[in-house]
């Protein structure tokens, strides 16, 4: 199952929203991620921003979205979510989604993108496989990145690491 690159309008207002909470993120110290649960119906449910600043490095919001979904949604109503976020899970993240049962995933920017940023600015590599969600979890639906927003999230990441974009 390859990611889909046809996204609407509304994937793109809840990713833009996304970009807006990585932003915010950056803002506060931290690295620039944020992410978006949305309902069946289209209604947020719940969003967050990356939190590892603190040391704890598992402080991702996608994984605070898995967290917060298993406590409060059913598992047929975990299974209708779309989760948006700014940039590709993690693998981690993309467990913790694939073990709760979350529906969909939609980012701005995929997880290529940003190790070939990095290798681009000459950063070291993670000390995780930067994989696909799809190498992670085969059975999620995903879908992105998106050109604009993209840029907009490599102008963060370049932000964070003191480099041109």
């Amino acid at each position: 199952m390859e990611p889909q690159t046809d996204l609407n309008d509304d994937d793109r207002r809840f990713l833009t929203r996304c970009v807006d909470l990585a932003r915010e993120a950056l803002d506060a110290g931290d690295e620039p991620f944020g992410s978006v649960l949305v309902d069946a119906d289209g209604r947020e449910l719940f969003a967050d921003r990356n939190r590892v600043a603190g040391g704890d490095h598992t402080r991702h919001p996608e994984f605070e979205i898995a967290r917060w979904a298993a406590d409060h949604l059913t598992p047929q109503q975990r299974a209708e979510t779309v989760v948006f976020t700014s940039g590709e899970h993690c693998p981690m993240c993309s467990a913790a989604h694939a073990w709760v049962g979350l529906g969909r995933i939609v980012y701005a920017s995929s997880s290529q993108q940003l190790s070939a940023w990095h290798k681009d600015w000459g950063l070291a590599p993670g000390p995780v496989l930067p994989l696909p969600v799809q190498d992670v979890a085969p059975g999620i639906e995903v879908a992105g990145p998106d050109p604009e927003l993209s840029t907009q999230v490599r102008n963060l990441h370049a932000r964070l690491h003191g480099v041109d974009a």
